[in-house]
């Protein structure tokens, strides 16, 4: 939950586009608070609020030349968190909590009636849904005849063969000289 609470504090800072444009300039040199407000004509103490921001979050850092403030990108802070944030994995664990089996629960629920499949879904990814539950139907290494198999599809759908060809298609079933079992 740190890291879900470290990104998203991340991009509620970034997600402002006066902070964006601000990293965006830092990224190209060092600036003042005068050149920053200059630039984005905005004015030096909505820039020092905008830094300030920036600070918290170690994104900039800030040298004091007489009355002058002088701010640079950290390079390094972007770095880290590109690294310990933001990869697929840990944005995929950002989710881990949620129940991953929701939607495909919602897509039975739509097109199954009990035991029944109502019709074969036109999306592709709703399909898949449906016939990985029909292919749980199938025992694991066990071999079926054709018709065996067209009896186990029959009591979900009248389209036997084209539900067949589909659980083939999609590696559920495999056919071997009129043989079938259940893939992987």
């Amino acid at each position: 939950m740190q890291d879900f609470q470290r990104l998203l504090r991340f991009f509620k800072v970034i997600g402002d586009e006066s902070r964006l444009r601000i990293v965006g300039l830092l990224a190209t040199r060092e600036h003042s608070v005068d050149e920053l407000a200059a630039i984005l004509q905005i004015r030096a103490p909505t820039v020092s609020h905008h830094l300030a921001k920036l600070r918290d979050l170690d994104l900039v850092a800030m040298r004091q030349e007489g009355n002058v403030h002088v701010y640079w990108l950290r390079g390094e802070t972007l770095t880290d968190l590109s690294r310990d944030l933001l990869t697929r994995e840990k944005m995929a664990s950002l989710v881990d909590d949620l129940d991953s089996d929701r939607w495909e629960r919602k897509v039975l629920r739509d097109f199954l009636v009990e035991d029944r499949l109502k019709e074969i879904p036109a999306s592709r990814k709703k399909r898949e849904v449906v016939l990985r539950w029909l292919a749980a139907k199938f025992e694991s290494d066990r071999p079926y005849p054709e018709r065996e198999v067209n009896a186990v599809i029959g009591r979900h759908h009248p389209d036997f063969a084209t539900l067949r060809r589909e659980l083939i298609g999609h590696g559920l079933l495999t056919r071997e000289r009129g043989v079938y079992r259940r893939g992987t």
